[in-house]
């Protein structure tokens, strides 16, 4: 198929906002997949025999580790191949593993299906983000990414509600279990699952823009051999073929990745010694091995994008500070309705319906807000994105001490609203910072990068360790309101990525030559 033509520098196409609605769409339907084991959270427990930690390890870290670890090899496919046909592709895997997840019996079987939901998953975001820079020009790109961020809230609401209303309906329906002697959370999981296979025949239909074109750049010339590149990624960063990866790079090379290795095994193995929980801290292990065996080989095999990622201080701070961000909001999200059951005594389906659509009002809201603000005071300021970013970090936390040490339920929702909208307004302005620092055929290995922090910061630790400290002390509110600890330090990130962005975007094409890249 042919490629299309995108917009100018000063204006995006029709065809630009189809391909934005369909993206949308898909990050809606994404979410709902991801979030819907939020509401089933208690029936889930309660079948299945799991503790607060075990819950959020199932909705956190099985999923997050494994998100995180193929995002990176899936970006850089992303930069190689045909995002459409990879998106198409990641969206027909996870719905179909969530479809799976209906039909678990235990939480190992559970943990398997969000494992394939995630790897499924981690195609979404790299195809979109490297669509979206290429149909718009740059002055509009933080509106658009925000836009299609918006997704993830209006996503999360709707399986809040869908998912309490599945329950009750289907568990009064079919009192003693229905056909396959499935029960309503099983049923759940299987009925948002089915819409995405559908969807996929519709995203197989969207036409690839060129890349670069949106800012005047000639485009890249095509990768000879993108999926022989993704298989070399894997290597590098799925163990232990780690070490493999490691030893085409010189005795050298393997010899730090060991000590890498070992430095990760003797943390973990400590962890495990003085009583944490096995699962969670290997797989939070495996996670941060990868991640340190990818970068190495990236260093040696791609110069200028290791330069202008890894070994870039500014996008590092911007994922710091948004994936701090993602470490308390993922948790509120992930644990509200259940503090709405258990502490608050509302039911599934009125948790669901009130949760859900007030998450999915603010953080539409709080988002797309968001990155049009942060567009428009980029045009006066380089580092005016960044404003966004630190306003998101530093104020959210109000909202959430109050919410989550209230016993009055009207209070509880009340709050629930401006935590959501003052969290998510950073998205868009931290996702469209990390794709101004790189070069067009950069922008998913960044995207993959940038998903690092909102999944091993925020997603695989966040929901967990509120679960694991309201496992041990008794308290869920105790356990959502000790995460508030880490505010400073996103701050403080947010800060330092506002000092060093703009002198790093203006000198990202010298940066790249440098480190030798053809331009």
């Amino acid at each position: 198929m042919a490629e299309a033509q995108p917009g100018t520098e000063h204006q995006a196409p029709r065809y630009a906002w189809y391909v934005l609605a369909i993206l949308f769409a898909v990050y809606v339907l994404n979410f709902v997949d991801r979030q819907i084991i939020s509401i089933l959270a208690e029936d889930i427990k309660r079948d299945l025999g799991l503790r607060d930690e075990d819950l959020g390890f199932l909705y956190g870290t099985a999923f997050g580790v494994f998100y995180a670890l193929f995002g990176i090899p899936l970006g850089r496919l992303a930069d190689n191949w045909h995002r459409v046909k990879l998106l198409t592709f990641g969206l027909t895997l996870w719905s179909a593993m969530t479809v799976v997840s209906g039909f678990s019996r235990s939480g190992g079987m559970l943990a398997g299906a969000r494992v394939g939901v995630g790897i499924g998953e981690a195609t979404a975001a790299p195809s979109a983000y490297s669509l979206i820079s290429d149909w718009f020009p740059r002055r509009l790109r933080a509106t658009a990414l925000a836009v299609y961020s918006a997704g993830l809230y209006v996503g999360g609401g709707i399986s809040l509600g869908i998912g309490g209303l599945i329950v009750a309906g289907w568990n009064r329906a079919y009192p003693d279990g229905g056909p396959l002697g499935l029960v309503g959370w099983q049923a759940a999981f299987m009925i948002v699952g089915l819409p995405g296979l559908f969807l996929a025949i519709v995203i197989a239909t969207l036409r690839e823009p060129i890349r670069g074109q949106s800012e005047g750049l000639p485009p890249p010339v095509p990768h000879p051999a993108p999926f022989r590149a993704f298989f070399a990624d894997l290597v590098t960063i799925v163990p232990p073929l780690t070490l493999i990866g490691a030893a085409q790079g010189g005795v050298r090379a393997l010899i730090n990745n060991v000590i890498g290795l070992a430095i990760v095994v003797g943390i973990v193995t400590g962890l495990i010694m003085i009583g944490e929980p096995a699962p969670q801290w290997i797989a939070v292990g495996i996670g941060a091995y990868a991640v340190f065996s990818w970068a190495s080989a990236l260093r040696r095999r791609d110069p200028p994008t290791f330069a202008l990622i890894v070994a870039n201080p500014a996008f590092l701070c911007v994922v710091v500070a948004y994936g701090l961000n993602a470490f308390l909001s993922y948790s509120v999200t992930f644990w509200a309705p259940p503090y709405a059951i258990r502490v608050l005594g509302q039911t599934p389906g009125t948790a669901g319906f009130i949760i859900g659509g007030m998450g999915a009002m603010s953080g539409f809201l709080g988002v797309t807000i968001g990155g049009i603000i942060a567009d428009r005071l980029r045009r006066r300021n380089p580092a005016g994105r960044l404003l966004v970013v630190i306003f998101g970090a530093a104020v959210p936390w109000m909202a959430i001490l109050t919410a989550f040490t209230t016993t009055n339920v009207t209070l509880f929702y009340v709050m629930l609203f401006p935590a959501q909208a003052l969290a998510s307004c950073a998205l868009g302005a931290a996702a469209a910072t990390t794709q101004d620092l790189v070069l067009p055929r950069m922008r998913g290995t960044a995207t993959g990068t940038f998903l690092i922090g909102t999944t091993l910061l925020g997603l695989a630790m966040g929901p967990y360790l509120a679960g694991r400290i309201s496992t041990l002390s008794g308290s869920l509110s105790i356990g959502v309101i000790s995460l508030l600890c880490t505010v400073p330090i996103t701050v403080t990130a947010a800060i330092l990525a506002y000092r060093l962005v703009p002198r790093a975007e203006m000198n990202r094409e010298a940066r790249a030559r440098d480190a030798g890249e053809p331009i």
